[in-house]
């Protein structure tokens, strides 16, 4: 078989097209949802022709198909949602195959009949739910894979390559740059390598020392840095996924390497040589959906509640001292981008003046400042910050977005100037009014074990845990335990 010309012109509209990355993004969500909308629509309609045939009824093909769209529109979007959950809308790169197909169609046929029994639908059998599940499967999984190798010729005539790059040392550079010539799903242009030991001639080109590694992001345009070494030094693999992830740059792992981040890992099927994506704590997708959609509610509702609480403790702070009754706190949202934080006003007015003065009485590590005997506290403002009451008008910048109910707390300015670089991870996402500060110490722990805490809690967050830490609030508020 003759080789390909990588010379020969690529097609000018599919090119074009290429460049227009969310157009592309557009046409894969798209195209994936028609897909599915038929294999559900396919599934049900055959699991209702086949019972029909096999109980000898001749009806015709109308009264089937108004059968079948009685339930199309709700098994539908319990599918879509289930299908976005696990990342089935994802870029092919991380789109899962088969097994997480079944599975979320699986709880999709749960869902739909404990539904249909709450409301008081009534079956001989449930031969609909499991038969149109069996179909379900078929459909949607052949459908898909035609969707996935159309594109990939498609991407392929286009000239299409994502360019990567191997780092680690050993022979295990050579062996990975060789399985992944054949990749099925999109092909990958190796760029080069970067090695930490003295490497040989291998056929690729080697780009320099791990400190040269962000120019040589930008410099060759890498979209993907593959780690390719099971013996990577754990501290440098930290330090390499950060800087990857500020770059935008995916991260692949190869088998057995880095146990410590393999927590944060998700196997990409599919592919010649296994490997696991490192993807950015951060929430995207049907994640946010839901957390944005639990903070408004629970925010509005929280405003509506506590109103009337919300205006004693406005009049008994303008009653007490002179000086607005909200302090609005310039703060680092996401991404490190400022907005005015609100709270009831503790302090004098003016108290910011006279902090320089206090740096010295500071009883924290680290970054923070937080004095037990705070003299610019007011009466009021002491018993408001023993119960955490002065946060409570946080509740409107949830509603406004700029922040969560659950989440890394905001650090003032004052703080977020003296963060190491390490520490700005947690910035990856909205800050919240509690989190797991809150919950397991306070300001009785050590600044580096709070920040540990808001990673643990950015790798591991569902809507569960941040129902758990808003009920473990109280009884740490009450308790008062490292308030101050």
């Amino acid at each position: 078989m003759p080789e390909r010309d990588v010379r020969r012109k690529r097609p000018p509209v599919l090119s074009f097209l290429l460049r227009l990355e969310t157009l592309r993004r557009v046409a894969r969500v798209v195209s994936l949802l028609i897909l599915d909308f038929i294999g559900v629509s396919g599934a049900i309609f055959t699991a209702l022709a086949v019972k029909l045939a096999v109980r000898d009824d001749h009806l015709g093909f109308s009264v089937v198909w108004q059968q079948t769209r009685h339930w199309i529109a709700f098994a539908y979007l319990i599918t879509v949602l289930m299908f976005a959950r696990v990342d089935l809308y994802a870029d092919r790169t991380r789109r899962p195959g088969f097994a997480q197909i079944g599975t979320a169609l699986f709880q999709a046929t749960i869902i739909a009949l404990v539904f249909a029994l709450a409301n008081g639908q009534h079956f001989s059998s449930y031969y609909i739910f499991y038969s149109s599940l069996f179909f379900g499967t078929i459909y949607i999984t052949g459908l898909r894979e035609l969707h996935l190798r159309t594109t990939g010729w498609l991407l392929e005539q286009a000239g299409y390559q994502r360019r990567a790059l191997l780092v680690g040392s050993g022979k295990h550079i050579e062996a990975v740059a060789h399985a992944l010539e054949n990749r099925a799903r999109t092909q990958v242009l190796i760029v080069g390598y970067i090695s930490l030991t003295p490497r040989p001639q291998n056929g690729l080109r080697s780009l320099g020392k791990l400190d040269d590694l962000a120019d040589v992001l930008v410099r060759e345009r890498v979209q993907e840095v593959i780690i390719a070494d099971p013996d990577f030094p754990q501290d440098k693999a930290v330090e390499l996924v950060d800087l990857c992830h500020q770059s935008g740059v995916t991260v692949h792992v190869a088998p057995s390497t880095m146990e410590i981040l393999i927590d944060r890992a998700e196997f990409v099927p599919g592919q010649t040589v296994p490997l696991f994506t490192l993807r950015p704590p951060v929430f995207e997708g049907i994640d946010y959906a839901l957390k944005r959609t639990f903070d408004l509610v629970f925010a509005t509702v929280s405003l509506i509640v506590l109103s009337p609480m919300l205006l004693a403790i406005a009049v008994a702070i303008k009653l007490s001292s002179r000086g607005p009754v909200i302090y609005r706190s310039l703060r680092p949202g996401m991404a490190g981008k400022p907005f005015h934080c609100f709270k009831f006003r503790t302090m004098r007015d003016r108290a910011d003046q006279i902090q320089d003065d206090l740096e010295p009485l500071n009883e924290q590590t680290g970054a923070l400042f937080k004095i037990r005997q705070d003299p610019r506290l007011t009466k009021v403002g002491r018993l408001l910050r023993r119960f955490s009451l002065d946060e409570l008008p946080q509740l409107v910048n949830v509603v406004r977005g700029e922040m969560s109910m659950v989440g890394p707390r905001p650090l003032p300015m004052r703080d977020f100037e003296r963060l190491e670089e390490w520490h700005k991870k947690r910035y990856l996402v909205l800050p919240g009014i509690t989190g797991l500060w809150q919950v397991s110490g306070r300001s009785e722990l050590d600044f580096d074990d709070l920040v540990r805490l808001d990673f643990l809690y950015l790798e591991r967050w569902s809507v569960l845990l941040d129902l758990s830490i808003l009920l473990k609030t109280i009884p740490a508020v009450l308790t008062r335990r490292g308030a101050f």
